[in-house]
Order: C-alpha cells, then sequence, then structure tokens
C-alpha cells in the first residue's frame, strides 16, 4: 500500500531558529543555520522518516518578515508551502519584541484549519520569562499546544519528537465508518425522510453507510419510519416495524437510526439488536475515533444552570425547514428540562470566528458529514485547548431518552459507558 508522506512545515520570522529546528529533526546540517537575516533565502525540503510517524516531508522556510523586494517573493513561496503543509510548526524567539510575524502565521493557518503546534526556541535565559508575555501579545496561541526547547541543543530532539508524536494525526491513519460490521449480516438504515430530505437521493451518512455495509459482503435494508404516526400512537405503525424485521428471514446485527428517531427506536429495538445513529456512525468517522470524547462531554448537561450558554454547531448551511434538530429540536428539548439556558448558533465557518469559545458550557455538535477531518478536529483541538467540553446530536438525543439508550448506541462502537450523575 502506497503511503503519502505527512508534510511537516516550519514557520516563523527570520532568527528564530527555523534551521535549527530543522536540523534536529533531521539530525544533520540539513539547512545552513547563521545569524545573518535571511539565510533561508528558499524553502529547504528534507525527506525523512520518523520512528511512529512514518514518511514526512519537512519544509523549512524562510522568515516572512523580510522588508525588500525578494522579501515579498519569499514570503509568497511560504504562503504557498503554508497550504501544502499537513502540520505546521510556528517557531517563537520570545526574546524578540514585535510578534505581527506570528499572529499572521497563526491566522492564515488556523483559516486553512491546519494542526499548529508552537515551539518557543529559548536562545537566553529569560526567553522562558517572556512567553507569557508572547502569549498576552498573540490570544490565539491559547488554542494550540507549546514546547519550550534549546534547538541547537541536540538533547531536545527526543522531547521534540515525543511532543510531535503525541499532538498530530496523521492524514494517513486508517478509519472504518462501521468497525462493527460482519459479513453476511443485515443491517437495517431507519430513514425518516422528513420534509428536509432532498428527492432523488439520500443524505450523505446513508449513502456511506449503505455503500460501506454492500462494500464488505453484509446486507443493507432501507426501512422507512413514519414518524407522525409513530409518534401518535398508532399501533399499525409498530406492527409494521416488527413485520419488517420479521420478514427478514434473520435477524439483523445492528439498526442505524436517523437520531431525531431515537424516543421510538430505543423501546422499539429488540435487546439482541444493537442500535445507533447515523451522527454517531458520522462523528466517530470524521473525528477520527474520538467518540468516546464527545460521549463524555455529555456529562456537562446536567451541570446546566440558568445562565449558561450552550452553543449549538453545524458545519453546513443547509436550508432549515419544519422540525430541524439543530435550530428546532434540540433548543426545544434544552429550553425544557433548562429553562434560563441560552442556546447559540454557528453554522459553516462561523465556528472558526467565534471569539466566545470559553464563554459556553457546553457545544453540540451535528455530525460533521458534510466537511473535512481536518476542518472537525481543528474544531476540537480549539474546544480542547480551552476546556470547552463539547457533544454530538446523536449522543445528546440518544442520552435524552435515557442513561440506558445512551450506553446502547455507544456499545457498538466498542464504548461502555454512562455518564457520572
Amino acid at each position: 500500500m502506497l503511503v503519502e508522506r505527512d508534510h511537516i512545515g516550519i514557520f516563523g520570522k527570520m532568527n528564530s531558529g527555523k534551521s535549527s529546528i530543522m536540523n534536529l529533526l533531521t539530525q544533520q546540517a540539513t539547512s545552513i543555520v547563521d545569524a545573518t537575516p535571511g539565510t533561508t533565502a528558499d524553502t529547504k525540503i528534507a525527506l525523512q522518516e520518523i520512528h511512529g510517524m512514518g514518511p514526512v516531508k519537512l519544509f523549512d522556510t524562510a522568515g516572512l518578515d523580510e522588508a525588500t523586494g525578494l522579501g515579498e517573493k519569499k514570503r509568497a513561496k511560504v504562503l504557498a508551502d503554508l497550504k501544502e503543509c499537513d502540520l505546521v510548526l510556528l517557531v517563537i524567539d520570545p526574546d524578540t519584541e514585535d510578534f505581527a510575524t506570528e499572529s499572521d502565521v497563526l491566522e492564515k493557518a488556523r483559516e486553512l484549519d491546519k494542526q499548529i503546534l508552537v515551539i518557543y526556541n529559548l536562545f537566553k535565559h529569560s526567553g522562558a520569562e517572556r512567553i507569557a508575555l508572547v502569549e498576552e501579545s498573540i490570544p490565539l496561541l491559547k488554542f494550540h499546544r507549546k514546547i519550550e526547547l534549546v534547538a541547537i541543543d541536540e538533547g531536545c530532539r527526543p522531547d521534540l519528537l515525543n511532543f510531535i508524536l503525541g499532538n498530530f494525526i496523521s492524514k494517513n491513519a486508517k478509519m472504518e465508518l462501521l468497525p462493527f460490521l460482519d459479513r453476511d449480516e443485515f443491517y437495517v438504515l431507519n430513514v425518516p425522510m422528513d420534509d428536509e430530505t432532498p428527492p432523488g437521493r439520500y443524505l450523505r451518512p446513508q449513502a456511506m453507510a449503505e455503500e460501506y455495509i454492500t462494500r464488505h459482503w453484509a446486507w443493507p435494508v432501507s426501512y422507512r419510519m413514519n414518524l407522525g404516526k409513530a409518534r401518535q400512537g398508532d399501533p399499525s405503525e409498530r406492527a409494521r416495524f416488527e413485520g419488517f424485521l420479521n420478514g427478514l428471514g434473520k435477524r439483523p446485527k445492528a439498526i442505524i437510526t436517523d437520531s431525531q428517531a431515537m424516543d421510538l427506536m430505543q423501546p422499539w429495538t429488540p435487546d439482541d439488536i444493537m442500535l445507533t445513529t447515523f451522527s454517531i456512525m458520522m462523528i466517530n468517522y470524521v473525528s477520527r475515533g474520538r467518540l468516546a470524547a464527545f460521549a463524555k462531554g455529555i456529562e456537562a448537561v446536567d451541570t446546566l444552570g440558568p445562565g449558561d450558554k450552550i452553543l449549538v454547531a453545524e458545519a453546513c448551511n443547509h436550508s432549515r425547514i419544519a422540525e430541524d434538530i439543530g435550530t428546532v429540536q434540540i433548543p426545544n428539548f434544552i429550553q425544557k428540562h433548562w429553562p434560563g439556558v441560552q442556546i447559540d448558533h454557528n453554522f459553516g465557518r462561523e465556528f472558526q470566528e467565534n471569539e466566545q469559545l470559553q464563554s459556553y458550557k457546553l457545544v453540540i455538535h451535528c455530525g460533521g458529514c458534510m466537511i473535512t477531518a481536518q476542518k472537525l478536529l481543528a474544531r476540537i483541538r480549539d474546544l480542547d485547548s480551552i476546556g470547552v467540553p463539547y457533544t454530538n446530536y446523536g449522543i445528546f438525543l440518544s442520552y435524552a431518552q435515557g442513561r440506558d439508550a445512551l450506553r446502547r448506541v455507544l456499545l457498538p462502537w466498542g464504548i461502555d459507558y454512562v455518564p457520572t450523575a
């Protein structure tokens, strides 16, 4: 199997120690190190294998703060390299005075949803004492992991490698959509098709599940539940569902349901059939297996009180009509059970531009089916860094049916979890 190299770029201003970081990683004089400003005239590239990570392509870029005609050409090249990188290493000399360049790199890298790690390169012992001043000057640093080291000290290499390995998520990480799938088993897709369902096609999570199940030699079977009749207590709707299950001839291994139908699917699904939701499937897949963190975040719900703020985050800007989950169903449930809680919404890129993230008691995120893993992981990193818990539509709507319902939808993913009271 061909493994694509992860691209790691080293960025910062002139004489911050970028080339020394390059040489520390490669363990050789890959880049020229000199006190003369602008020594790195063009991006220096090195191909390397890093144990625990695999093949990487390292970019030692020119300083972004060279105020010459050539400097402008260098800047254009560096910004082009930034777009190509999977990981941005921002090198900062805290003993300097002006941090406009570092702020510029951070803003542009965050706009591109890049993974960012910050390296404080200490030329003097006094540098460590100035880090608080640096972070006051660059507020966005609060969202990113940092390390302090001396780039010319070879003894700092193990710490640097462990720092990168402990925080970087490779684009080569393999992720299964439905890891509990078994060959030659039935998997039911419960697709209610409400007023927001577009004609002529399945929604992306439904289509992805159907394709994945088929490709792995199992049998996807779609079922359309009539939510209106079921919620009105019409016994014919449950009888129709039970007749469907019995008509398969073989017990389905699992049911994957639209999250908004959990109030029905939890009591209707027999105990010997696994149950989960499309939203949970997608958030686990797009977050590269971080479902447990989203499950843990639901604990914040039990601490809500009047005046607390919740952010409901949707990654896309679809047209919202009727009983939309994010703008109607979840807010109605919250207002009923926790009166006085303020509910805000972010759609699309509004999340990245929200300067009030620290003020929220909880973020409830959609399944993330219309964004990349890179974009979702950027959001998770921000929330982790400022200590704001987050959960997901499917987890929230399952928890709304009780702790047993939440435990049930997580068990197929190997997570046996019940929130603490």
